[in-house]
């Protein structure tokens, strides 16, 4: 008996994941949802059942876990459905110079945002490729620039980037699609996990969690490889690579300081 195709979708509790999960469901899609906080999936899954769409299966996992790849596969194989889709949205940050704060919390959310991000890029692509389907990797602005002040999680979303260019060409032989979408200032709880205070950002730079769902989801069905939403940031985006490392790095430092995530950034060790 063939399995039924499900778009799965990490960090869906809030923010972005949330949206994405909205979007997908009113596009058709059945649902599988990740994230930590089951009270928030059932809701959320509560209110897509509402609308008269599938109830999304709810998987209550932490990602940072090392056997959370295989507690998804096993929640999937228990239902009998397998990924067409898989969004890794799932994705935090930890504020501060990087030699102040505890490696293990630095260490995590590497575990989050790449290692588990992936483990699910892999994992289902023989799945992936029976359905026509693609893996939408939400990164960053942040992953074309240096981060001092939060140089773990700027990092990460470099990492993102290119990852998700290597493998979108890697997969295509196979009819997958590889999409990264790579979304500016955007309005959820991630100031608050990261420990940042929030900082005026000028509005062209700024887009809601339901658009920029909207414009990923878009342009995963249609096979782009980058995502930026906003016409400002899709030029800066494009003007970085002439700016000197230097320059970007000072000027990475000296916004994150604002938002208290540098305060003894200049004092050093």
């Amino acid at each position: 008996m063939p399995l039924r195709p499900v778009t799965l979708i990490t960090g869906a509790s809030s923010g972005i994941g949330a949206e994405l999960a909205r979007v997908f469901a009113a596009n058709g899609h059945a649902l599988a949802l990740v994230a930590r906080r089951r009270d928030r999936l059932e809701a959320l899954a509560g209110e897509i059942a509402a609308q008269g769409k599938d109830r999304p299966l709810v998987i209550v996992v932490d990602l940072a876990a090392p056997d959370a790849v295989e507690t998804i596969r096993g929640a999937l194989a228990a239902h009998s459905v397998e990924p067409q889709y898989v969004v890794n949205n799932a994705g935090y940050g930890i504020a501060g110079p990087a030699a102040r704060r505890a490696l293990g919390d630095q260490l995590g959310v590497i575990d989050v945002n790449m290692r588990a991000l992936t483990a699910l890029s892999l994992a289902f692509v023989d799945s992936l490729a029976r359905h026509r389907g693609g893996i939408l990797n939400v990164g960053s602005m942040a992953g074309f620039l240096p981060g001092p002040g939060m140089a773990v999680y700027y990092a990460s979303k470099a990492y993102v980037r290119s990852f998700s260019d290597a493998l979108r060409r890697e997969l295509k032989p196979r009819g997958i699609r590889v999409t990264h979408l790579a979304p500016g200032p955007v309005p959820t709880e991630f100031g608050e996990r990261a420990g940042t205070r929030s900082v005026r950002v000028p509005e062209l730079l700024t887009q809601n969690a339901d658009h920029v769902a909207e414009l990923g989801y878009r342009g995963l069905v249609a096979g782009k490889a980058l995502v930026v939403p906003g016409a400002l940031n899709r030029m800066l985006v494009a003007l970085v690579r002439f700016v000197p490392a230097g320059l970007l790095a000072a000027a990475v430092g000296r916004r994150q300081s604002r938002r208290g995530a540098v305060a003894e950034l200049r004092k050093g060790p």
